[in-house]
């Protein structure tokens, strides 16, 4: 008798998640993107998220929730109900930088869901118009002539593009200032107005600019260069082989939500990137779609957070955690 007890409370949690997960999606999602509008982390969103859109017949509404490095985005997030219906496409910085650095108000082991790993994305290094660097052996000079006046821009304090420019720090032993802004769309508004010279970030909201010639690219953080900049050298061609930063997008659930769910959102979020027209689109952009199942995508986590624990601390970074 306890034994058909125990089977009949399994059936009875597992029987309504597994109907739902079959009626699912019967209304909008909001899709929750932990930057401001115009960046990266958004562009995928809204191209993902309307191929998504298309073949469910449900509205996934954009929600941009913009600060501390995508911590509060992250968040709202983690303390949605976990039911599928508020789902959120993060960053490495939100999910494995910041909660090295310092206390952040979630759990990144309980409190999500992972669903697939959407895309990844190497960084490129950029100076203002007005800087007198062409390449990155007189950007060196110029900052080890003028130590402590240039200054480098990034999307937040503990964020990949943060990141990136204390390796080159480390990497070139140069003394440059951190300046971080609240997303990458308004870092690149002050690199154009010249308030600051430069900045790691990723390449997709980096490329109109650079075509245009109001940014000097002067190397990829790739393994390979990009197609969408060919001219552009890799740090390993300029002679910095360990300074390699790419950037990657997932999508989370929160904690909780049922399996079922999760499954069905990772064979609609894969779908929807794998279409020839999005992935175009994000290839034009400069974005690799990846996508994995949800227990590689948590391994994977796994893995990103030991990396950049390593970095963080070889450059003495602590935030108070």
């Amino acid at each position: 008798m306890k034994a058909l007890r125990v089977l009949l409370t399994g059936l009875s949690v597992l029987l309504p998640a597994m109907a739902a997960a079959q009626d699912f999606p019967s209304k909008p999602i909001r899709l929750i993107v932990p930057f401001p509008p115009g960046g990266p982390n958004d562009i995928i969103a809204r191209l993902v998220g309307q191929r998504m859109s298309e073949m469910t017949k449900q509205p996934v509404l954009i929600d941009n929730r913009g600060g501390q490095a995508g911590v509060l985005g992250t968040d709202a997030i983690a303390k949605a109900a976990p039911d599928g219906y508020t789902i959120g496409i993060v960053s490495a910085s939100s999910l494995v930088i910041n909660p090295t650095l310092e206390k952040v108000p979630y759990d990144v082991a309980k409190d999500f869901a992972p669903v697939t790993l959407v895309t990844t994305v190497p960084e490129m290094l950029v100076v203002a118009s007005n800087v007198p660097a062409g390449d990155m052996k007189e950007l060196i000079a110029l900052a080890k002539a003028q130590p402590g006046k240039l200054n480098f821009a990034s999307a937040g304090v503990g964020g990949l593009p943060h990141l990136a420019g204390e390796l080159l720090k480390l990497t070139a032993s140069i003394d440059i200032v951190h300046v971080p802004y609240r997303g990458a769309a308004p870092a690149i508004n002050d690199l154009l107005g010249q308030q600051v010279q430069m900045a790691f970030l990723d390449l997709p909201v980096l490329l109109p600019h650079i075509k245009a010639g109001t940014l000097r690219p002067i190397a990829l953080g790739a393994p390979k260069r990009a197609s969408t900049s060919p001219d552009v050298p890799t740090t390993a061609e300029v002679g910095m082989p360990d300074l390699l930063i790419e950037n990657w997008y997932g999508m989370l659930a929160p904690g909780g939500t049922p399996e079922p769910i999760i499954t069905t959102l990772n064979r609609l979020t894969n779908e929807a990137m794998n279409d020839p027209q999005v992935k175009q689109r994000l290839a034009d952009q400069g974005l690799t779609v990846a996508g994995n199942t949800p227990a590689q995508f948590r391994d994977y986590i796994g893995t990103e957070t030991q990396k950049w624990a390593r970095v963080i601390k070889a450059a003495g970074l602590t935030m108070g955690k």
